[in-house]
């Protein structure tokens, strides 16, 4: 079930980002070096590779949901896979990030 999830929530967010505007075609790459930044001078980077980053935790480093994002629809914790593809959409994301 978690799975299935996971892989609903991975697909939505991949229909977001490829139904984006062409003038953010591009991945904000930076934005994702930056969040990997943030996980690896946490000490986090490996835990949230193996079992995902809680929103939570997110949240209390100043992660803050996009206006319409449903959070309870979202898997939780959230697989670094996805955290990255969110980095990487910019504008389009799910979440806003402070260091972006």
């Amino acid at each position: 079930m978690i799975k299935v999830v996971t892989t609903a929530a991975a697909l939505a967010l991949a229909a977001t980002v490829a139904s984006a505007p062409a003038a953010s075609a591009a991945p904000d790459t930076g934005c994702m070096r930056a969040g990997l930044g943030v996980l690896k001078d946490a000490g986090l980077l490996s835990a949230v590779a193996k079992d995902g980053l809680p929103i939570s935790v997110a949240v209390s480093v100043g992660v803050v949901p996009r206006e319409g994002t449903d959070v309870s629809a979202l898997p939780d914790p959230l697989p670094l896979r996805v955290v990255l593809a969110d980095h990487r959409a910019g504008d389009d994301s799910l979440f806003i990030y402070p260091w972006c």
